[in-house]
């Protein structure tokens, strides 16, 4: 049997969580030995959501990997995994309890058993005592630079950087007009000055927005990232776990990877956008001599026909674009729970999704096609009408008379293909109710449902119903006058449909379409929502078999609630607006679609119409792609004379090709030239990393 440390050494060499290696990201011998002699063959992960909104499938992706998939991936044994849960807590101006105590129930509901559960604002005094050890290195400083003026040395220091990416001299192309903007008045005062200000900026003794704490890192950098980041601000803000102890707060950068390394992570796992924090992450470990994680970045989980940006989900709750974090359309797990997803249904997604490096969109239809093969197994079958229309069956009582002892009461299977989910009845009535979609006033040879004299069998009761006359109030259908047809020489119908009894249980049922019309929302995202996402029936009817599953005492938030298959309509849930007491009758009962049974033909016709939008979507990602193989071979100094999408737009140029007037003769503005030198800024950098 393997000891610790040679599993230890078996996992540790897999080349399977492996990201861009850096200098400041190997960790000496002394702090190697450390760590495994603390962690004794652990392996340990660790999930960080900040509180600032509520969980959404994102992070049940990200769930799945820290919990289970990066373990499997490093071939870890069950007992030598661990998981830490951590609140990513730095921003008392965005956390609430309520997003606290969110991200706890639905981690929990999802089924992760965390080692333990953290607070970043937990370590808020450690994380200080390690900033006054940067001051005392050298490594940070006090800055009292305005936001404008930090832009101002940033957007400088990139343009250095992309001089230096195409082999020009940065003081020649952007020479630095002052040490004040670069490298800054304050990155080399002295240690006792900088001490003394944070002190005091930590007492309470200056502004909001007045000093911040920046770590000394190199300006000289081509990634941004590195440009002397902000590790404190100073924020006369209550922490929402932390209390009223501190105004200074920790940023991110500065506080994860600390975190991380206090905790003894071995796998610091991450989304792809955070790639280019590698440099920072490392940094600070290296200038604090702390042990280093190995960081992994994954891609991000996209899914058509929503959006996962925490800023965009925010505005669809407070513009009421939705009911709120949990409504049914929201991709968060309080959202999806309501819908009906179970967390086997959301944990199995995440399985079959994956994990990889590669950016892709996720159909949506892959996360309904993986709820409808688990609700399938496990749902109980009943009838409903979601816009019922009367039927009265005039030789009811004759029929009903022939129908020998069991009369028109008849058990029905609570699931086809599993005898164990039991059985229920259902008892036909004199009036019943059938689905307005079931009935058609003209016939049509394609369309094998109810219409006048024109019989279909009647599901269960196995006969047929024969529409005799319709009633009608004006346009609207009031009721059908029908009689039923049980004798051994009627017609064989075509198919069967549906019904509930008189004594249905009323209901209102919401069913859910897609949030967007498009399957990758815009930067216009608000003009893309579905008018059509939610279409209430206020007054549908269920059978009554239900009753005593759809009590309101019964519903509960954080739980997946009743779950029902309505026949030939979908799968269905209990939704938490229900008051129904059912010992009463009272209250209302209100259900939520799920998912649909299949794709029917109003599906298909715009399923049709989105792989029209898809393939002129695929043709234009070639399109821009051979645009961006032109744009790669010219340099920077010629982008304005030579790519496609400026020639014709400029008459002159100056020294560098940065273009000084329109076509028309126009002078540009000074505005729209520093517009412009920006773009070839950002080409400069795509250029020379496309021809290393």
């Amino acid at each position: 049997m393997a000891t610790d440390s040679e599993t230890a050494a078996a996992i540790n060499t897999t080349n399977a969580l492996t990201g861009r290696e850096l200098e400041w990201a190997v960790n000496p011998p002394e702090l190697l030995a450390e760590h495994a002699s603390i962690n004794q063959g652990i392996v340990r992960t660790r999930f960080p959501p900040e509180p600032n909104g509520y969980l959404h499938i994102g992070h049940a992706k990200s769930m799945n990997m820290n919990f289970s998939l990066a373990f499997d991936k490093l071939g870890v044994p069950m007992e030598s995994r661990r998981t830490v849960f951590r609140y990513d807590d730095t921003n008392p101006d965005a956390e609430t309890p309520e997003y606290i105590d969110s991200l706890r129930r639905d981690l929990e509901w999802l089924g992760w058993k965390p080692e333990k559960t953290t607070y970043s604002s937990d370590n808020f005094q450690k994380l200080y005592e390690l900033a006054v050890k940067l001051i005392k290195r050298g490594l940070a400083y006090v800055c009292d630079m305005t936001k404008a003026e930090m832009e101002a040395q940033r957007d400088l220091a990139k343009k250095r950087s992309s001089a230096r990416a195409v082999g020009k001299d940065p003081d020649e192309e952007f020479p630095i007009p002052s040490e004040d903007i670069l490298p800054g008045r304050n990155r080399n005062t002295s240690v006792e000055r900088n001490l003394k200000l944070f002190e005091e900026m930590r007492l309470g003794l200056h502004d909001e927005g007045t000093l911040t704490l920046r770590l000394k890192m190199d300006f000289e950098s081509a990634n941004p990232n590195m440009y002397d980041l902000v590790a404190y601000r100073i924020r006369y803000t209550p922490h929402p776990h932390a209390g009223k102890g501190w105004c200074i707060y920790p940023n991110y950068d500065f506080t994860h990877g600390i975190c991380d390394s206090l905790e003894r992570i071995d796998y610091s796992i991450c989304t792809l956008e955070f790639e280019t924090r590698r440099e920072p992450y490392y940094w600070i470990l290296w200038a604090l001599d702390m042990y280093r994680p190995k960081v992994y970045e994954m891609s991000r989980l996209n899914l058509e026909y929503t959006v996962l940006s925490k800023r965009r989900l925010l505005k669809l709750v407070n513009a009421n674009y939705v009911r709120g974090w949990d409504d049914p359309r929201m991709p968060t797990i309080s959202g999806l729970r309501r819908r009906g997803y179970t967390k086997e249904i959301i944990n199995t997604f995440c399985n079959d999704v994956g994990a990889t490096r590669a950016m892709n969109v996720i159909d949506m239809a892959k996360l309904f096609q993986v709820a409808r093969m688990k609700l399938a197994d496990t749902t109980r079958r009943a009838m409903a009408c979601l816009e019922p229309i009367k039927v009265v069956i005039s030789n009811f009582v004759e029929e009903a008379a022939k129908a020998g002892e069991a009369g028109m009461t008849f058990e029905v299977q609570n699931s086809p293909t599993d005898e164990s989910l039991g059985v229920h009845s259902v008892t036909m009535t004199e009036t019943i109710f059938i689905d307005s979609e079931d009935f058609r006033l003209e016939d049509d040879p394609n369309y094998f449902r109810l219409a006048p004299n024109k019989p279909v069998g009647l599901k269960y009761y196995g006969g047929n119903l024969i529409c005799d006359e319709v009633v009608k109030d004006g346009e609207k259908i009031k009721e059908l006058k029908c009689h039923v047809d049980n004798s051994a020489d009627r017609p064989k119908p075509k198919s069967h449909i549906t019904w509930v009894p008189s004594n249905g249980i009323a209901c209102e049922v919401r069913v859910y379409n897609h949030l967007f019309t498009v399957p990758e929302p815009s930067d216009l995202w608000e003009d893309e929502l579905n008018p059509e996402s939610e279409v209430v029936y206020p007054n549908a009817i269920i059978d009554p078999s239900v009753l005593s599953l759809v009590d309101k005492k019964n519903v509960d938030k954080w739980k997946s609630n009743q779950a029902l298959q309505f026949e030939r309509l979908g799968y269905f849930v209990v939704d938490i607006d229900t008051t129904f007491d059912s010992s009463t009758k009272e209250g209302t009962l209100v259900f939520n679609r799920t998912v649909n049974l299949k794709e029917d033909k109003a599906v298909k016709k715009v399923s049709d119409a989105e792989a029209e939008k898809k393939r002129k979507h695929a043709e234009q990602q070639r399109k821009d792609a051979e645009a961006r193989d032109i744009l790669m071979k010219i340099e920077p100094k010629d982008l304005f004379r030579l790519a496609p999408e400026y020639q014709g737009k400029y008459s002159k140029y100056d020294d560098t090709g940065l273009p000084t007037h329109l076509l028309d003769g126009t002078e540009l503005t000074k505005s729209a030239m520093k517009k412009l030198d920006k773009e070839r800024a950002k080409h400069a950098k795509k250029f020379a990393k496309n021809n290393k």
